[in-house]
């Protein structure tokens, strides 16, 4: 591994010795460390904010974390994490601070992000209680949440998975998410949905994302094809905005009192903690939203306040680095053991990869060394009929995230059984913890196997962290996401680069408009390349 010929010499004597280590440490295997360390997990995991996370089935020691610490220190982590906190411009490329912890500041601190959440309360509350009304006088039952990337991955998990957490009063209203552009998600929806209770929430940074404003518009028609003497109140009763733009919003016709802000500090990827966030209120209600809030401040505080040595973004973002880098480890599932965390793989996906999927350091050179492990998952009791075959016995190491509740909870209200409910948690609940165990044992994890054939040979050492929750509550799960968060950014300052900008994205965008024209027209397809020209004019042909 190389990192940036910028390092200073201490981080370049440390990274050499962390190679060493390495050498001795593909020779390991995890069910030999286990034999020698009967302490190993007392050793290798450690507590915060309502979470446990073992780092036991790594492939590593205490040696190597120490090593990887004092990498960590000579990169000049800890200068980096007053930085992100004082506001300082850890976003270089785009001159500006990164302070979506800020969101999740308490009131004093952060009047102005209160402010607006104190707004969202209001038409929170409005709509729980049946006072917001459709333009013909009918109260919402249905709310369409329109945004793409971060305004869609994050409300959707976190609602998703805080559901049955419902508002102390009122209703809540049933919740829907879109974000393909093509139309696919939102025709058959509205097909099904009453235009008279609906209601429409636009999500979008910028207020000029395509995708986002193309279903918006189709909502729109609907809307006002259902009410055609009605065009004012449609825009009046059935949409709200939430951007850092407010004159775009007005200018797309969402009335000022129907209007959300945040900033533009605020990354999209990480902003469901902001305004962005009104669909996980109305599901949860708002103080339940404050809980979420207030588990992710907690873990921001561990962050800045533990010892590295019992730090879990620090210790999680070493591991990371040492499986890819050292390692050559260079894919990572996330297998979350509890249905209700369906959507966490995608939402990771996004933080992680669009965050750290970068090839150019902060003094502008190239990297030669990996940047970001690709991240997948899904749902471990599917995945386990799904892909695990290649965990157990593939040809290819895969480092996994198995993430639990340590125990079942279900709010009042549901008819299902209580006790047949933590039946089934335990059954998933042994599920998790015996697919690590073999996965990193191997055969020894099933000492009466003796003399098996080649085809049901089991060689684990394969790496694993396990994040166990002392139960799935929005404070809970509120630590959870912002121990991503801040491990994202450990692993970008070890790195080197920088993990709040996007231009990968932004770039995609622009050629995906000059493409329209070509495909409305044609003109500009002599600038192509022989597969697309060749592709648009085909798509041209059979559109008529």
């Amino acid at each position: 591994m190389d990192f940036p010929r910028h390092d200073t010499e201490a981080a370049q004597r440390t990274r050499d010795n962390i190679a060493r280590h390495a050498e001795q440490a593909r020779d390991w295997h995890l069910a030999d460390l286990f034999r020698d360390d009967p302490r190993r997990f007392e050793t290798l995991s450690h507590q915060a904010c309502g979470l446990l996370a073992d780092l036991s089935k790594q492939r590593l020691t205490s040696e190597t974390l120490d090593l990887l610490t004092e990498l960590a220190r000579a990169r000049g982590l800890e200068h980096w994490i007053h930085c992100l906190f004082d506001g300082g411009e850890v976003n270089w490329t785009e001159q500006r601070p990164a302070m979506h912890w800020r969101l999740r500041e308490d009131p004093q601190r952060a009047p102005d992000v209160h402010a607006q959440l104190t707004r969202m309360e209001r038409m929170v509350k409005r709509i729980h209680s049946g006072q917001w009304r459709g333009c013909e006088g009918d109260a919402i039952t249905d709310v369409v949440n329109v945004g793409v990337g971060g305004s869609d991955l994050g409300p959707l998990m976190a609602s998703f998975a805080l559901s049955e957490y419902r508002p102390e009063q009122g209703q809540r209203p049933r919740l829907h998410f879109v974000s393909s552009m093509d139309g696919s998600q939102i025709a058959p929806l509205l097909d099904e949905l009453n235009p008279a209770t609906t209601l429409i929430v636009v999500s979008s940074k910028s207020f000029t994302t395509v995708d986002t404003l193309s279903n918006a518009g189709t909502a729109r028609c609907w809307l006002q094809d259902a009410f055609p003497e009605q065009n004012g109140a449609v825009l009046r009763c059935h949409f709200i905005g939430i951007s850092a733009q407010p004159s775009r919003m007005g200018e797309w016709g969402i009335h000022e009192d129907n209007q959300l802000q945040f900033w533009d500090w605020v990354g999209g990827r990480y902003s469901l903690w902001s305004t962005i966030g009104l669909p996980i209120a109305l599901t949860v209600g708002m103080d339940s939203f404050r809980e979420l809030l207030a588990g992710a401040h907690e873990m921001d505080r561990h962050f800045i306040e533990s010892p590295w040595d019992r730090n879990l973004p620090v210790l999680m973002g070493l591991v990371d680095v040492w499986n890819l880098n050292f390692l050559d480890i260079t894919a990572r599932a996330v297998l979350p053991y509890d249905g209700r965390l369906k959507h966490l793989p995608a939402y990771l996906e996004q933080l992680e990869m669009e965050s750290n999927g970068k090839s150019v350091t902060r003094a502008g050179e190239t990297v030669d060394y990996h940047t970001c492990p690709v991240i997948w998952g899904e749902v471990g009791p599917n995945a386990q009929h799904a892909f695990y075959q290649l965990l157990h016995q593939g040809t290819q190491p895969v480092a996994c995230e198995f993430i639990v509740a340590a125990r079942h909870s279900r709010r009042s209200g549901n008819a299902v059984g209580s006790g047949q409910l933590v039946e089934q948690h335990q059954l998933t609940l042994a599920n998790c913890l015996a697919q690590s165990r073999l996965l990193a044992l191997g055969e020894a994890a099933l000492p009466n196997e003796t003399h098996l054939p080649p085809f049901k040979r089991y060689r684990g050492n394969q790496p694993s962290t396990t994040l166990m929750l002392d139960e799935l509550t929005p404070r809970h799960l509120g630590a959870l996401l912002a121990l991503y968060e801040q491990k994202v950014f450990v692993q970008a300052v070890l790195w080197g680069i920088n993990p709040f900008d996007q231009w990968g994205v932004e770039m995609g965008k622009q050629i995906a408009r000059d493409m329209t024209q070509v495909l409305e027209s044609g003109d500009g397809g002599d600038t192509l390349d022989s597969s697309s020209r060749a592709l648009a004019e085909r798509a041209r042909k059979l559109r008529g």
